[in-house]
């Protein structure tokens, strides 16, 4: 009988046994590393005597709510509603300014929204209007309002002509509001699209 030039490794022939140790280990290793966490990580180093105390950052300051505003609007018996709103720092002075697209609670039609921009004093006083950028005199409707990068952007729905119904606009825009030397300046496309 020959001898094989390797020695005999019936050891390394897996069974079944050693595929349950396998898994068996590694299910105590994940339920240990579940309950053993290490402390929640934070920026700040350890503290030291000598270093100074850390500053904190300054409060979150809350946009103003339209919640109670008198919007420059005439509803006669019914009141204003605020249909959308946005909130953003509009004008770089670190405080947000909310953006409210307002119309009177009418029972029926489709009255005309007017879009306003809304500030507080730097005391954090009570919401007021501060600019109009649609006049519901102008007979639109915001469909949509967004604050971005400064930026307040609409689409407005509006008339071609005095004899649209006003349950019918036929004229959407899509209009951009940004704040320069001192005033809101309006970037409409030169175009309007017809609905």
């Amino acid at each position: 009988m020959q001898h094989p030039a390797v020695p005999d490794l019936s050891h390394t022939h897996t069974r079944p046994i050693h595929w349950v140790a396998t898994a068996t280990a590694v299910a105590a290793v994940v339920a240990l590393s579940s309950v053993l966490q290490p402390d929640a990580a934070t920026a700040a180093q350890s503290a030291d005597k000598t270093a100074p105390a850390p500053r904190s950052a300054p409060a979150q300051i809350a946009p103003p709510d339209p919640a109670g505003v008198a919007f420059p609007l005439e509803c006669g018996p019914v009141k204003a509603v605020v249909q959308k709103k946005a909130s953003g720092d509009l004008d770089g002075d670190g405080r947000p300014e909310t953006v409210a697209v307002v119309h009177c609670d009418a029972p029926m039609g489709t009255p005309p929204d007017g879009v306003y921009v809304l500030t507080r004093s730097t005391d954090g006083g009570k919401a007021r209007v501060v600019a109009t950028l649609v006049d519901p005199k102008e007979r639109r409707t915001a469909t949509e309002l967004a604050v971005r990068d400064g930026v307040v952007r609409a689409t407005l729905l509006g008339y071609s002509s005095t004899d649209v119904p006003s349950c019918c606009p036929d004229v959407t825009d899509d209009v951009k509001w940004q704040w320069k030397n001192g005033a809101f300046v309006s970037d409409t496309p030169s175009q309007a699209r017809t609905v």
